[in-house]
């Protein structure tokens, strides 16, 4: 397990592995998202311009967009908003089509991000694999560069205050709440206390989370982990309610949570 926690100025909390080097399963998509948002800050990309959606460019796993059928014309504000909530493959390949796998590590590497890498496209069948996939190379980052990121992002110090206001959006809509989001201190009537913008990602015995938790001290937050004996797809994974039961008192700690009940038990 790598965990890193730091507060929104950037001062570290609690670090466990924070710089080792994991699989970076769905986690990926977030740099991506930050990079689409720079290229349409300065007018490289318009977000409300449309790409095609081709037989060829569906692939499984997460999303919707493999379900259904060629020719649907989706914006890139549509591309960038399925890619992070549903967390949708397919459309986190369009992306990257269009950034460049190249384009894209240059730019975290000019960033201090040397830890986290992009490969190449998600779910690929082998004839679409590029060399570095086909000798076993995968995704890449680390809590690390995760939490610095995401501060990064939420002090304004990547994006512009609209384009920062749009990404931490998208990431507050998250539908995939896998370590963070099931502890979450809630109110009677079932509503989480606290907004939480972040990006799950999963793959066999791999499981992660990072976001941005706006306890009464907010805090940035990265669990990688990996090595998970529980080979069952969400929910229900016993390695991901094991991974939030861990985090949470830590979370509710550092976050200054008192006296609320949360999901699973009482802090």
């Amino acid at each position: 397990m790598g965990l890193r926690i730091c507060d929104l100025v950037g001062q570290e909390l609690f670090a466990l592995n924070a710089a080792r080097v994991f699989p970076a399963a769905s986690t990926i998509k977030v740099p991506l998202l930050v990079l689409a948002l720079e290229w349409a800050q300065t007018g490289r990309l318009r977000l409300e311009d449309r790409v095609t959606l081709q037989a060829a460019d569906r692939v499984p796993g997460a999303g919707v967009l493999h379900e259904l059928g060629p020719g649907l014309a989706l914006s890139w504000r549509d591309v960038l908003t399925l890619m992070i909530v549903v967390s949708d493959n397919t459309a986190t390949n369009l992306l990257i089509d269009l950034l460049g796998v190249e384009t894209v590590n240059t730019w975290l590497e000019a960033r201090g991000w040397s830890q986290t890498r992009l490969v190449g496209g998600l779910q690929l069948p082998p004839e679409r694999r590029n060399a570095a996939q086909r000798r076993g190379e995968r995704n890449c980052t680390s809590a690390l560069e995760q939490t610095d990121l995401l501060g990064r992002l939420v002090r304004g110090e990547l994006l512009d205050e609209v384009h920062t206001a749009l990404a931490l959006d998208i990431l507050e809509r998250q539908q995939l709440r896998d370590v963070i989001g099931p502890g979450l201190p809630r109110a009677e009537n079932g509503q989480p206390l606290y907004r939480l913008a972040s990006k799950s990602g999963e793959l066999d015995g791999v499981h992660h989370d990072v976001g941005i938790l706006y306890t009464p001290r907010p805090l940035v937050v990265a669990l990688l982990s990996e090595g998970g004996a529980d080979h069952r797809e969400l929910p229900g994974n016993r390695d991901v309610q094991l991974l939030s039961r861990a985090l949470w008192p830590l979370l509710a700690t550092l976050g200054q949570v008192y006296g609320v009940h949360a999901a699973d038990g009482d802090i």
